[in-house]
């Protein structure tokens, strides 16, 4: 991003009039008896005089003319000491900087909040230099507020993200921060401490003595390890980048579209746990009424990026602190020129909240702007309608909406606040389903109006069971209460560096790389439900409508393991759910004839299976049956795997005492009455038969590996289980039997099908086969389909997918690598990626299937390999590669990228005395860290590369 202009702030940046300030401010306490010291002077940096004098009077109150005649007298003494002020009073390093930035030809500009700005440059020889200057005459707010700053770059012809402020006040940093400008802050560190988590947004020196272009080119640009960022504006790639831009704090989640809309956008809001009623898909998540809902009108005609002249844009999503930016240089049809600069978050310290501020700088005439701030409760799920409006009003500055879902009759309360600094009148909109705020100002060139919006949802879904209901509107109201944007957007920095304390990757050398593991974990992170233990992660988060939000075996093998590693709480909410969804999974079983519980292959509000039966034809006519919830069923021992390694790694008894061991125990039952006895050889054997297992190209298989080892893994670890649990909690063990009814006959035959599961391995070679029959199929000629742009599937149809050599996604593999304790030895692993990974529709088949592979390479000592799979996943959603991001997060994907790093690229291990590593990281990175948890305490891995 080129830096196009340079604010300076004058006192104590280019010179030390500071002093003079001081002295002045010095004469006049001495004279009025007031205390008044260096130390005091601090305060007054950056601020105005009348805001310096009321500093100082502290609790004395005097008449406004007294008021004015003191400022007055300060005034005239320090007008003296300027007489004395000279080209040689330019601090260090100010001269050679600004021949510099001359040589540049980049402009710059004084904005000041002294009054005599004017006068002091014109003494030091500066005023015929300057691009423009602002001061305390310019603008009737004066920092901290962002009006000069933003006067100054109007002056500039430039937008506010290509300028940089250089301030040596605190007051003067918090007013480049809220006007959209990245600042340079000189002096010494404990001088910026008043501004707390806000410290993180800028950098600082100690002076200007040394510093360069090329300094203030660093301080201006965003981290792009830490900033994903839009630079042009794609009408056509909006789909896309609404997901990319996605933001939340995992109780509700809103996609990247515009406030004031776009023709086509598909702004969506979701929260957890808010289902309703739909056709073919059962229940899906419901778009919440739109909080982001912002109206502007200049000169009476409508602010939007199909109407005007969009003369410059950029957007950023600032993954270090969960906030979202967006400038627009923009001209309205009726000739005003116009800086729109947007700022979003969803708090992450206050669940129920979001906020958004909107700054408009008029450039080049005076403008009349019309704000409308609203609730927008005409929202749908691709024209599916699920809401009932039940009241809406307003009073003051609080706006509010009040609906429910028409079928599982969930009640929302949707409440809005609109405050601006001079506490400008608001006028209500009463419009049924739509209620808003709006404000009106005549906006003269080089002025700034500034609007910030709260809103909060509350849900007749949060009161835990058994608690009484409090109303969804009057705490919905409550949670606006005493907010404001500025505390809010200070405590959810504060959070979210503590998050990212816990969950951070750090790559060296490869600056691709480490964006797309934080922006990943970052989009993993908005969606992880930490306050309640009813929900889980769907398939594409909380991003889009892709899968409805239903929940796949996706959670637990893929991103779980990153929760359960990193913050072993969130981990065990995930966990909970499928607990308190158990009873689902228990009908579901006894529906298709079996005992215990069968895990739903979607799952819901309730656990019962969610699956469509049929669906659309993809890009035709007729339906397509869907038989996943019938008879992929090896999403029972995931449930169990994941519970089993969050044991491990947390050592939580508690949770394996009161959750884990039924829920294991339940699904290993439905696992022994599944299993079919069949004679092989004179011995009875077991066997699954008509199943899909992870590779879903192929369906109504036979003994699907991965399916039969996985479901052998479940009945063993099971009777390991209830070993234990009766060691620990006798008592708790017997009354689990019997409050579930099992005996010891049943649990013998656990045992006898576990024993005799048939698994198709060749003990000579060393290969497993995929399932009966799949190296009878027909192998596909892959130099036919190079140049595609779509998945095997498509290109040869349902059915002759199922009759060839591809996969979807890994298979076998995965087995080995989820189970890699078993199978160390390097022939098996040698075969069965020799035959299996070829075989692989990498591109276009399932975006699960890359960051396995690339932990799979590890595994074969393939660090280049693993390298190039990793960044396929890497790319899955920020390139789009496989044309479909516009849906949602490829959630499985980004947890499957944390896999690859830790257990792939770090090779991490838990063994009996802790944990090992046995790296193989590709040849150009220098470094791979992270920290991860282990019985409570947090350990770090960090890795260099000996290779290099």
């Amino acid at each position: 991003m080129p830096l196009r202009g340079v604010i300076f702030d004058l006192d104590g940046v280019i010179t030390d009039t500071a002093e003079y300030h001081y002295l002045a401010w010095k004469r006049l306490a001495d004279e009025e008896g007031l205390p008044f010291t260096r130390a005091d002077n601090e305060q007054l940096r950056g601020v105005s005089r009348l805001e310096s004098l009321l500093l100082i009077l502290g609790d004395r109150h005097l008449p406004e003319t007294r008021v004015q005649e003191m400022m007055d007298a300060k005034n005239a003494y320090y007008q003296q000491m300027l007489e004395q002020v000279s080209p040689r009073d330019l601090l260090p390093g100010v001269a050679a900087l600004l021949d510099e930035l001359d040589r540049a030809a980049i402009p710059y500009a004084v904005a000041s909040a002294s009054r005599n700005a004017r006068e002091v440059v014109q003494r030091l020889g500066l005023a015929d230099r300057l691009a423009a200057l602002a001061d305390g005459n310019s603008v009737p707010r004066t920092k901290p507020a962002p009006d000069l700053f933003r006067f100054a770059a109007a002056q500039l012809r430039i937008m506010p993200h290509q300028a940089l402020v250089v301030e040596d006040a605190a007051a003067g940093v918090a007013a480049a921060l809220s006007a959209g400008i990245p600042p340079l802050a000189l002096g010494p560190e404990e001088r910026f401490a008043e501004l707390g988590p806000a410290r993180a947004l800028f950098a600082r020196r100690d002076d200007l003595d040394g510093v360069t272009l090329a300094d203030l080119r660093l301080a201006a640009t965003p981290d792009p390890h830490w900033h994903v960022v839009e630079d042009h504006f794609d009408p056509g790639a909006q789909r896309h980048m609404e997901t990319i831009f996605t933001t939340g704090n995992g109780y509700f989640a809103s996609r990247g579209s515009f406030e004031e809309g776009y023709p086509g956008d598909h702004a969506l809001t979701l929260a957890h746990g808010l289902f309703d009623d739909a056709p073919i898909v059962f229940t899906e998540l419901v778009n919440l009424p739109n909080w982001l809902d912002l109206r502007i009108r200049i000169d009476g005609q409508p602010f939007r990026l199909d109407q005007g002249e969009l003369l410059g844009y950029w957007r950023g999503l600032d993954l270090r602190h969960g906030i979202l930016h967006r400038h627009i240089h923009w001209r309205a049809p009726g000739g005003a020129v116009l800086n729109l600069s947007f700022e979003r978050f969803i708090s992450y310290t206050e669940p129920h909240l979001g906020a958004l501020r909107v700054l408009i700088t008029a450039i080049n005439q005076q403008c009349e702007v019309a704000l409308d701030a609203g609730i927008n409760g005409h929202v749908a799920n691709d024209n599916l309608l699920h809401w009932q409006h039940l009241d809406e009003g307003y009073a003051g500055d609080f706006v509010w909406l009040h609906s429910r879902t028409r079928g599982t009759r969930i009640e929302l309360a949707s409440a809005a606040r609109l405050q601006t600094p001079a506490d400008d009148p608001l006028g209500a909109r009463q419009c049924p389903g739509h209620p808003g705020l709006g404000l009106s100002q005549l906006l003269p060139a080089g002025q700034t109006l500034q609007a910030d919006k709260l809103v909060a949802y509350a849900s007749s879904r949060d009161d835990a069971p058994g608690e009484p209901e409090r109303g969804v509107l009057p705490r919905a109201l409550l949670y606006l209460e005493n907010q404001s944007y500025d505390h809010l957007k200070a405590a959810h920095i504060a959070a979210w560096q503590q998050v990212w304390h816990d969950i951070d990757v750090v790559i060296t050398g490869d600056l691709e790389a480490q964006r797309a593991i934080r922006f990943n974990l970052f989009q993993l992170q908005v969606a992880a439900p930490r306050h309640d233990d009813r929900v889980s992660i769907g398939a594409k988060t909380l991003s889009g409508l892709g899968y409805r939000g239903h929940v796949f075996w996706d959670t637990e093998i893929f991103i779980l393991p990153f929760f359960t590693y990193t913050q072993p709480a969130i981990a065990r909410n995930l966990l909970l759910y499928r607990y308190h969804t158990l009873p689902g999974a228990r009908r579901k079983a006894a529906t298709n004839g079996y005992r215990g519980a069968q895990y739903a292959w979607e799952s819901a509000a309730t656990g019962d299976e969610v699956t469509p039966s049929y669906v659309p034809a993809f890009g035709g006519t007729g339906l397509v049956r869907i038989w996943t919830g019938d008879i992929e069923i090896h999403i029972s021992a995931d449930v169990a795997y994941a519970i089993m390694q969050y044991w491990r790694v947390t050592g939580d008894d508690a949770f394996m005492r009161d959750y884990g061991a039924e829920m294991i125990l339940e699904t290993a039952r439905f696992w022994a009455d599944r299993a079919e006895p069949e004679e092989v050889d004179g011995e009875i054997r077991f066997a699954y038969r008509d199943v899909i297992g992870p590779d879903e190209y192929h369906d109504h298989v036979d003994n699907n590996v991965y399916t039969n080892r996985m479901a052998q893994w479940h009945l063993q670890t099971a009777l390991q289980l209830l070993d234990w649990l009766r060691d620990y909690a006798p008592a708790k063990a017997s009354a689990l039997l019997a409050e579930i009814g099992l005996a010891e006959e049943e649990l013998a035959h656990w045992r006898e099908v576990a024993e005799n599961i048939i698994l198709l391995f060749d003990e000579e070679t060393g290969l497993f086969t995929q399932f009966e029959g799949f190296f009878d199929l027909t192998p596909v000629d892959w130099s036919a389909f190079r140049d595609r742009t779509t998945s095997m599937q498509v290109l040869l149809g349902i059915e002759g997918a199922n009759q060839s050599q591809v996969i979807k996604q890994p298979d076998v593999l995965m087995m080995l690598l989820l189970l890699r304790e078993h199978y160390d030895d390097p022939r098996i692993w040698q075969v069965n990626w020799e035959t299996y990974e070829p075989l692989a529709d990498h591109e276009y088949g399932s975006s699960l299937g890359p960051g396995f592979h690339a932990w799979a390479a590890c595994q074969m000592g393939e660090a280049q390999q693993a390298y190039d799979f990793f960044m396929l996943a890497a790319r899955a959603d920020l390139e789009n590669v496989r044309g479909n991001a516009g849906d949602g997060i490829h959630a499985a994907s980004a947890g499957g990228l944390w896999q690859a790093l830790a257990f792939g690229f770090a090779g991490l291990r838990l063994t009996e005395d802790g944990y090992e590593v046995d790296p193989c990281l590709p040849p150009h990175w220098e470094r791979l860290a992270f920290n991860f948890y282990l019985h409570g305490k947090q350990q770090r891995i960090d890795i260099h590369n000996e290779r290099r």
